[in-house]
């Protein structure tokens, strides 16, 4: 493909090898050990190396942040750009597989951190509505989660809250998509043999609110809350005799299921059901509408 004449879309940013757009960067692994690769981080200074990339799923995780992801999350942190920049900076300069030279962006503005300031009842009626919207019932989504009140850059915002395991936050609103650290996987465990598997919460809700008639402990269920975080979720996961991978439909969803079913034929990727559209709430808000809004966004 010749970048040069066609920009780079996000979806094949992603496909860019981590290890090799960090050495572009000058950044080299501290260690290596089997799909991982430790660097000391490029977010910040530090002595002992705790930057995670995991080659297989080529994703990142910076365990002194609590931050992970694909590559263009990562790529908009350390260069401080949106990712309309980042896209335009990195077209025609490298394939998807061979180093990037360094690039020049704007300077890094000091990451703000998000402070929680409480948790409620889900009551605003924006959020309410955002909720109908993506198709969750109230009551489903009032089970899992809270209304959270949280600062940000001096102003206090508030949004869809759903907590992990250590106590962080995943949080939506109509306009905002952000997580407070600590940042980890979220586990359900009611003792079942299979368990099932979501990239993000609104999936979850959405399982949920489709199989309302199922008893309540038919299931276990992992909410990774980022696909970096699936190996650390592994030990709960191969507890059991049943894995159900619903993770989005996009390259690095899929990258990590097959990386899942390369490891056990317990796992099973269930993303077929949902094969035309980015993940399964994306599907259930539009379960039988015209295919054509989807054939439309494939052209953009």
């Amino acid at each position: 493909m010749d970048f040069s004449k066609k920009r780079l879309s996000v979806s094949e940013a992603k496909e860019i090898d981590m290890v090799h757009f960090l050495a572009g960067l000058g950044f080299e692994p501290a260690k290596i050990r089997n799909n991982d690769y430790w660097y000391h981080s490029p977010l910040r200074d530090e002595k002992t190396p705790s930057f995670k990339v995991n080659r297989r799923l080529n994703c990142w995780y910076d365990h002194g942040l609590g931050k992970g992801g694909n590559l263009v999350d990562f790529a908009i942190l350390f260069h401080g750009c949106t990712v309309a920049e980042l896209l335009q900076n990195l077209n025609g300069n490298f394939s998807l597989h061979k180093p990037v030279s360094q690039q020049t962006f704007p300077k890094q503005e000091q990451e703000k951190q998000i402070k929680i300031l409480g948790d409620f009842v889900l009551s605003s009626n924006v959020l309410l509505r955002y909720l109908q919207q993506r198709r969750i019932p109230i009551d489903i989504a009032d089970r899992y989660c809270r209304e959270v009140r949280y600062e940000l850059n001096g102003k206090v915002y508030y949004g869809i809250g759903f907590k992990n395991d250590l106590g962080g936050f995943e949080i939506r609103n109509p306009y905002f998509k952000a997580s407070s650290s600590p940042k980890g996987i979220t586990t359900i465990d009611n003792s079942a043999g299979e368990v099932i598997v979501f990239e993000g919460f609104t999936d979850f809700l959405s399982f949920k609110a489709t199989h309302q008639q199922d008893p309540e402990d038919r299931f276990d269920f992992v909410v990774l809350n980022s696909v970096s975080f699936f190996e650390t979720a592994r030990p709960f996961l191969e507890k059991h005799n049943t894995i159900r991978l619903y993770l989005d439909r996009d390259a690095t969803g899929q990258n990590c299921s097959r990386y899942a079913l390369s490891l056990s034929s317990n796992y099973k990727d269930e993303s077929s059901l949902y094969q035309n559209h980015k993940d399964f709430n994306d599907w259930i808000v539009n379960f039988g509408k015209p295919q054509r809004k989807h054939q439309k966004q494939k052209l953009k």
